[in-house]
């Protein structure tokens, strides 16, 4: 069976792209080209409702088991196979399914403060023109709604960082030295180190790998203006219809309108300190049960101050 031995399984928004992207480049790990096939999301064919774009993302999943196999077997002999789908933590079902199917995965979890990962979920769907709130707390505050509508995951900006409840189900399927915890800003200040301690978890060898990447970043800036809303609604109704068009069709369609709205470059803004303080408290019982459940201090992020959490 060409089933993987380690999965990068979460959280989106913490750094798993970069990793990703920095371990394909490791002689003795083998990642296949899709970097979410998302197979541990569903027990058969993924969902056909959804959110803005997101039944067109559910079209993308390799959800049947010998499509899945299929992508590892190109692995070179003695190589360490593995993939990236950073939904899995957040899925309970996910848990059960992999530790069904491969009950000796390694599994490895970046974790961000869940404000700040919050604050880069919106914006990453924002500049894809497919969120409609213009105000971060606004599309916060819609999620539960979004819940009942059967939006996808990736909109669920507070519980996709509720990590100690997560991890908490987790360990009740895999022992703990198949986990390896990181932080994100340990990926990103000092790659070097945290790519040797991927390394050395996963058993091959360290001193290869020293920085990450640069190919995923961009700096698209999108102001709520009314030329821009004019063109998130036309992304809003391509995601809401793409799905029944062919893939060059909607990319055809799809192109010009980021371009337009992608045309200015900057520094997307951070939260506030005002953002932080409305949103600490539905994190803060659940960051006493991560440092419970794991050990670790996390405590960090209950502060208002950005250069304290940075240390």
């Amino acid at each position: 069976m060409a089933l993987p031995d380690f999965l990068i399984a979460g959280v989106p928004k913490a750094g798993t792209t970069a990793l990703h992207a920095a371990l394909v480049r490791h002689p003795g790990l083998f990642l296949p080209a899709v970097k979410e096939p998302k197979f541990f999301l569903s027990d058969g064919p993924p969902p056909t409702v959804g959110g803005p774009g997101d039944v067109q993302t559910y079209q993308e999943h390799v959800w049947r088991r010998d499509d899945y196999e299929a992508l590892f077997e190109p692995a070179p002999v003695g190589t360490l196979r593995g993939e990236a789908t950073p939904f899995y933590l957040y899925d309970r079902s996910a848990h059960e399914r992999i530790a069904k199917l491969i009950p000796d995965v390694k599994l490895i979890f970046l974790l961000r403060d869940p404000v700040d990962r919050a604050h880069s979920n919106w914006t990453h769907l924002w500049v894809a023109g497919l969120e409609e709130k213009a105000a971060f707390l606004e599309a916060c505050h819609a999620e539960e709604d979004r819940k009942a509508a059967q939006w996808a995951d990736f909109w669920h900006y507070i519980s996709l960082g509720r990590y100690g409840e997560q991890l908490q189900h987790l360990y009740q399927h895999f022992d703990r030295d198949q986990v390896l915890l990181l932080r994100y800003r340990e990926l990103k200040d000092d790659p070097a180190r945290t790519l040797d301690k991927v390394c050395a978890f996963l058993g091959v060898r360290t001193g290869v790998l020293t920085s990450i990447p640069k190919e995923n970043v961009n700096r698209h800036y999108v102001e709520d203006t009314a030329v821009n809303r004019a063109l998130r609604g036309l992304l809003r109704s391509g995601g809401d219809w793409g799905h029944h068009f062919p893939v060059p069709l909607r990319l055809a369609a799809r192109g010009p309108l980021l371009t337009l709205l992608h045309r200015k470059k900057g520094n997307r803004p951070v939260t506030t300190p005002e953002e932080r303080a409305e949103l600490l408290p539905y994190f803060a019982d659940d960051i006493a049960l991560l440092q419970e459940v794991t050990g670790e201090r996390y405590d960090d992020w209950l502060s208002l101050d950005r250069h304290a959490r940075a240390r």
